[in-house]
């Protein structure tokens, strides 16, 4: 198949969180399989044009109002991939829109203003970047708000309005991400997109008197997928759906979770790079050493009795900061208070947590922290942890758990999203489980499940390492992930009536 991948980030040249990890992966996964996998993102200010290909002879995309002309088109292939199934990378060049310093905002402006329209554009620009290159993709996969309004022009123009041969046979995918974000902007800026005050309301842009991006894209995508399974049916109900949950209700016949996967190479206890020895499931002597490094980085008594409880997080209300680190009885102050264990964190966010973060760690002895994010850091954490602490309000998939499962380090974790799908509760009965789990979002849980997991490690040692082990046996490989999109694309055609060409 050929598959263009829609999306406002991909890593290595623009991320802001896990979407451009999953994009560029994916791609990778779907190209080893034998698809012609191709990406298309913005090419904003801080990625070097240098080191790009430019393509001759830029053309202009047509907006309501006229042409808006683009700077520049370039290319490369992208770093990772099997050169014989290589991912080429196509970015927009739009100085107006793009060429800025920041993603979505910048820190004096956390969200820029003409956000619908730097999108809108970015999304018809997708269809003309095609007609240039002449290769029409058989898959329209937009990830995203940033990407959501692709298939509606697909659906409301190019399939209507366009040229036989082009794109009456593409099907189009939209993956949600972080249903919490959806590109939201007064209705005002819809004559930009060139479609018609019909296609506003038949697409499903109206919320409020506001124009909704994602919510179009629900309504208008062939198929809609999230990044997990039990998130796909957390977000058909209130409490998770960010007042969609009624839109992916009605579409719930099209609408499924495929779990992301990680990447393997990257994160692998037998290949990092990042750590002081390797290991792998059959000599965990590594790990040892792991913890051990871990324990003099952040300044910790160096003794492999007491059980480090590893953090690296966005200081962000989603991801439980508030309980985690508020004044309650309850909260990391007790638990490090109370029980004979080490905590460490790596993560930056919110200024009240960095603040609270700082003195607690200036207060007790069994607690450190780095404000900030470090790639070696991260990995010697998850590698050096005995505990990984995931107390998420929601989460779409979760990476961290899977890491820390890859490496031997058992998750304690809220039963939501993803996390359900990927750890698996501790049985004192059997012995069996990959982790810890909790259900309220609350201090007392999150005191009472880290006691738990403290517990097991002082009294059922036997338990944990077998825990451990059978975490580093699970498969979450971005392999397994790729085929469940190809099942879902065949599944599209089939239901469209459309035969692919081999």
């Amino acid at each position: 198949m050929k598959i263009l991948m829609v999306s406002s980030e991909a890593v290595p040249y623009a991320k802001t969180g896990g979407l451009a990890d999953a994009v560029s992966a994916l791609s990778i996964s779907l190209a080893k399989l034998g698809h012609d996998v191709r990406i298309v993102i913005p090419r904003y200010y801080p990625i070097d044009r240098s080191s790009l290909t430019l393509l001759p002879d830029a053309m202009g995309t047509p907006m309501g109002g006229g042409i808006e002309e683009w700077s520049a088109v370039y290319t490369t292939n992208m770093p990772g991939a099997d050169k014989k199934n290589p991912v080429k990378v196509y970015f927009i060049d739009h100085e107006i829109f793009f060429g800025r310093d920041g993603i979505y905002g910048s820190p004096v402006e956390s969200d820029f203003i003409d956000n619908s329209r730097r999108y809108i554009f970015f999304c018809k620009a997708a269809f003309q970047l095609c007609r240039k290159i002449k290769w029409y993709p058989d898959v329209l996969h937009a990830h995203d708000w940033p990407a959501a309004v692709a298939p509606v022009y697909l659906k409301f123009a190019e399939r209507v309005s366009g040229i036989k041969g082009e794109f009456e046979n593409t099907i189009s995918i939209l993956t949600i991400h972080n249903l919490g974000y959806q590109g939201i902007y007064h209705k005002d800026n819809f004559d930009y997109a060139g479609l018609g005050w019909d296609v506003f309301y038949n697409a499903g842009f109206e919320d409020w008197s506001m124009l909704n991006m994602l919510k179009a894209g629900l309504y208008s995508a062939d198929k809609i997928n999230t990044v997990s399974p039990n998130y796909a049916e957390e977000t058909k109900h209130e409490a998770h759906g960010f007042r969609l949950d009624g839109v992916l209700r009605y579409r719930s016949a099209d609408y499924q979770g495929i779990l992301n996967g990680i990447d393997d190479v990257v994160w692998n206890p037998e290949k990092d790079t990042y750590i002081p020895e390797n290991y792998s499931v059959k000599n965990m002597e590594g790990k040892a050493k792991a913890k051990e490094a871990l324990q003099k980085e952040f300044g910790l008594p160096m003794d492999s009795n007491v059980p480090v409880i590893g953090i690296v997080t966005r200081l962000t209300d989603q991801k439980g900061v508030g309980e985690l680190f508020g004044p309650t009885y309850g909260s990391a102050w007790s638990i490090c208070r109370d029980m004979d264990v080490q905590m460490v964190i790596l993560g930056s966010g919110e200024h009240w947590c960095e603040s609270e973060i700082s003195s607690l760690a200036s207060r007790l002895s069994n607690f450190k922290a780095k404000i900030g994010y470090s790639e070696k850091l991260s990995h010697l954490i998850e590698a050096g942890a005995d505990f990984f602490l995931m107390p998420s309000r929601y989460e779409p998939c979760g990476l961290n758990q899977m890491y820390s499962l890859a490496y031997g380090t058992l998750p304690i974790v809220r039963s939501t999203g993803g996390l359900v799908d990927t750890v698996e509760n501790f049985n004192e009965d059997t012995g069996e489980g990959t982790g810890f789990m909790f259900e309220q979002l609350n201090p007392s849980s999150i005191y009472n499940t880290v006691g738990w997991a403290v517990w097991a490690w002082y009294n059922r040692r036997d338990d944990i390492t077998k825990m451990q082990k059978r975490g580093m046996t699970k498969d979450f490989t971005w392999e397994s992930s790729a085929l469940k999109y190809v099942e879902m694309y065949n599944d599209t055609f089939k239901a469209l009536g459309i035969k692919v060409k081999a």
